[in-house]
C-alpha cells in the first residue's frame, strides 16, 4: 500500500493510460505547458509531448465535440474540463452526440471518452465557477457519471471510466485534491455502478458521495459519542446508482440520510430517497431525511458561502429532529 494524494491518483491514472495505450490522449485548456487548473497534468506536456497532450481554445463545445469525434473514430480522449460549470457551454455536445450515438447507431459507433471536471462549492470561487451539474448529468441516458471522494477510488474509476465503450463523466470535488489515502500497489479496477460500505453499522444508514463523504465521516463520529451506530455509504457512481446496496443497509438499520452536497432541489438524493420509499418503505422506522446546500446562487463570500453549504451542525441537527437520536 502506498499513501498519496487524489491528485497523485489521477496523475498516475492518467499517465499509466498514455503509457499503456497509443489510442489515449489529454485535450483541455490550459494543460500543457500550464499543467491544468488543478496542477493534474503537471509536466505532462515534456514528458508525452503535444500529440498526447492537447492545448485547446477556450470553446467547451468546440473541443468536446472534437473528443466526440476522435472517440467514434476509435481514439480514446480524456477531456480536461476547468469547471464542471463550463460544461454547460458544451451541453449539446454531451447530451444530443455523445450520449446518444451508441443508441443511435445500433452499437456501431462507440464513444469512449473521459470527461474529467471539478465540481462543487468551498473555494470562494463565486455562482459561475462552484455549480454540481454532475447531478443534472445523472438524468441523461447513454452517460455514466462518477464522483470519488478518495485517492483509491478516484484511482480505480478512473481506469474503469478510460476502458468503458460509453461517455463518462467524471466529478471530482475541488476540495478533495489534496485528500490523502492508502492506494494498492498491485493494480486494480472498481466497477461502475458499485457502492461502498465505508463504515458498517447497525442504528443508522449515512449516503453521499465526493466531498460529502468527510462530512459523514464527521458526523458519524459524533453519532457514536451517543452510541448510535452508523453505516456510512460512499455512492461513488452516480449513474448508475447502486440500489441493492443501498436498500440492503436501509433495511438492516431502519433509518436513513442523505446528504447531497449540491443543491437539495433536485438533487441525486432525491431520487434515491423516491426509490428507497418504494423499495424499503416498509422498515422504515421514521423519514427518510436529507440534507443539501441552500438553494441560492453561490455567493464569493467566504462567510455567505459556508453559510449556503451543507455542515455536520445541519446534519446532525436533522437527524436529532427526524429520529430523536
Amino acid at each position: 500500500m502506498s499513501e498519496i494524494t487524489v491528485r497523485q491518483a489521477l496523475q498516475q491514472g492518467l499517465s499509466e493510460a498514455i503509457e499503456n495505450d497509443p489510442d489515449v490522449f489529454i485535450m483541455g485548456e490550459d494543460i500543457g505547458a500550464y499543467g491544468g487548473a488543478y496542477a493534474i497534468t503537471s509536466g505532462f506536456l515534456e514528458k508525452y509531448g503535444p500529440e498526447r497532450i492537447k492545448d485547446t481554445p477556450i470553446s467547451e463545445a468546440g473541443f468536446i465535440g472534437a473528443g466526440i469525434g476522435s472517440a467514434a473514430a476509435g481514439l480514446k480522449p480524456i477531456v480536461e474540463l476547468m469547471s464542471i460549470s463550463f460544461s454547460l457551454v458544451g451541453f449539446d455536445q454531451i447530451v444530443n452526440m455523445a450520449a446518444n450515438l451508441r443508441y443511435m447507431s445500433g452499437g456501431q459507433i462507440n464513444v469512449p471518452m473521459v470527461i474529467r471536471a471539478p465540481t462543487g462549492a468551498g473555494m470562494q470561487l463565486g455562482a459561475t465557477h462552484s455549480q454540481s451539474f454532475e447531478t443534472w448529468l445523472c438524468e441523461v441516458p447513454g452517460l455514466k457519471v462518477v464522483a470519488p471522494s478518495n485517492p483509491k477510488d478516484a484511482l480505480g474509476l478512473l481506469r474503469s471510466s478510460i476502458k468503458d465503450l460509453n461517455p463518462v463523466i467524471f466529478a471530482e470535488s475541488a476540495g478533495l485534491y489534496g485528500v490523502k489515502g492508502e492506494v494498492p500497489d498491485e493494480y486494480f479496477e472498481i466497477e461502475i455502478g458499485k457502492a461502498d460500505i465505508k463504515q458498517s453499522g447497525t442504528d443508522i444508514t449515512l449516503v453521499s458521495y465526493g466531498h460529502g463523504m468527510p462530512l459523514l465521516q464527521k458526523v458519524s463520529d459524533e453519532l457514536s459519542k451517543k452510541n448510535v451506530s452508523s453505516e456510512v455509504i460512499d455512492l461513488r457512481s452516480l449513474s448508475p446508482i447502486d440500489y441493492d446496496l443501498i436498500n440492503n443497509s436501509i433495511q438492516k438499520t431502519g433509518r436513513a440520510l442523505l446528504l447531497d452536497t449540491a443543491r437539495k432541489n433536485g438533487g441525486v438524493m432525491a431520487e434515491i430517497a423516491a426509490n428507497v420509499n418504494e423499495s424499503s418503505g416498509d422498515y422504515l422506522d421514521g423519514p427518510i431525511l436529507r440534507v443539501g446546500s441552500e438553494d441560492v446562487p453561490w455567493p464569493y463570500n467566504r462567510k455567505l458561502e459556508q453559510h449556503a453549504m451543507t455542515s455536520v451542525p445541519k446534519i446532525m441537527n436533522k437527524i436529532e429532529q427526524g429520529y430523536s437520536l
